[in-house]
C-alpha cells in the first residue's frame, strides 16, 4: 500500500489535431482595414466639395457619367478658366449655341458671319492657348482663373474679369484696383503678345441698390475701365495699341439680377483688323 501511494500519478496528454489551419483572430483585422479606407475615401469626398467649384464638380460628374461620350456639351476641364474656353459650345459668340451653327448662319470656325479673311480666330486660339497655358503654372493663378471667362464676337476676342464673392477686383464703390486685377492684367499683358490687334477696354458695374439723386454707375465704370487703362499701359509691350476705352454702367448686366456681384466686370477686347 506505501508503494502504491508513493507511485508518481499518470498524466495522459492529448494532443488535440485541428484542420484546415484553424482560426489565428484575424478577422478583425479586415474589418479595420475596409472602415480605415471607407474614413479615407469620406474624407476625401468632404475635401473635394469644399475645394472645388460647382463647375468643377460638374466635371468630375462627367467624367464618371456614361453619356459624357455622346455629350455635346462638356462641363468638365480643369484647365485655366475651367474649360471655358472661347471655342466651347456655350462661350462662342455668347448666343447660346456655341460652336455649332446658329440660325443666322454663323461660321463654326470664324465666330462671325462665315467671313475671317485675316484669320483672326486662329489668332484668337493662340491667345487662348497662352492665357490656358499660364494657368497651371501656379497656386495663384489657379485663383486668378476664376476670375477670367474668354469669347469669341463680331467685334474680337473678348477677356472678361469679373469679380468673385469675397474677392472683387475694385475696392467696394472706389476705382482702386486690387492685386488680383493687376495680376491678371500682367497675364494678360504677356499672353496678348503673340499678336498685334489693337485694344478696347470696356468697364461695367452692377446696379446701385441706393436709390440717390445722382446715379454713381456712370461715372465708377468709366473710372474703373480708365483705371484698367492705365494699368495696362504699364505693362503692355506697346501702349499704343489701346484704341477705346468705354464705361457702360449698369447697362449691360450679365446676371439677370442687376444688383448681382458678377455684373461687376471688365473687358478687354482685342478688336479684329
Amino acid at each position: 500500500m506505501a508503494a502504491q501511494a508513493n507511485a508518481a500519478p499518470v498524466i495522459i496528454k492529448r494532443k488535440k489535431v485541428i484542420k484546415g489551419g484553424g482560426h489565428h483572430g484575424g478577422a478583425w483585422k479586415v474589418a479595420y482595414a475596409d472602415f480605415v479606407t471607407a474614413m479615407m475615401a469620406f474624407f476625401m469626398l468632404m475635401w473635394l466639395l469644399n475645394a472645388t467649384t460647382e463647375q468643377q464638380r460638374k466635371g468630375i460628374a462627367d467624367y464618371f457619367s456614361p453619356t459624357i461620350p455622346i455629350n455635346r456639351i462638356s462641363g468638365g476641364g480643369d484647365g485655366a478658366f475651367f474649360g471655358e474656353s472661347i471655342f466651347t459650345e456655350m462661350t462662342l459668340a455668347k448666343n447660346g449655341t456655341g460652336a455649332a451653327m446658329s440660325a443666322e448662319g454663323q461660321d463654326t470656325e470664324t465666330g462671325t458671319n462665315g467671313t475671317d479673311p485675316e484669320g483672326q480666330n486662329e489668332l484668337f486660339k493662340v491667345v487662348d492657348a497662352e492665357l490656358m497655358g499660364r494657368g497651371g503654372e501656379s497656386m495663384v493663378m489657379d485663383e486668378l482663373k476664376r476670375h477670367v471667362i474668354t469669347k469669341v464676337t463680331d467685334e474680337g476676342m473678348v477677356i472678361e474679369l469679373f469679380d468673385v464673392e469675397g474677392y472683387p477686383l475694385f475696392d467696394v464703390g472706389t476705382d482702386s484696383a486690387n492685386p488680383i486685377l493687376k495680376q491678371l492684367l500682367d497675364v494678360i499683358a504677356d499672353a496678348t503678345k503673340v499678336v498685334v490687334n489693337k485694344i478696347a477696354v470696356a468697364g461695367h458695374v452692377r446696379s446701385n441698390p441706393i436709390v440717390a439723386i445722382k446715379n454713381p454707375v456712370w461715372d465708377l465704370s468709366a473710372q474703373r475701365a480708365t483705371q484698367t487703362r492705365l494699368l495696362l499701359e504699364k505693362v503692355l509691350d506697346d501702349p499704343e495699341r489701346i484704341q477705346k476705352v468705354t464705361g457702360y454702367a449698369d447697362r449691360q448686366p450679365e446676371a439677370e439680377d442687376k444688383m448681382d456681384i458678377r455684373n461687376n466686370r471688365l473687358e478687354i477686347i482685342l478688336l479684329r483688323e
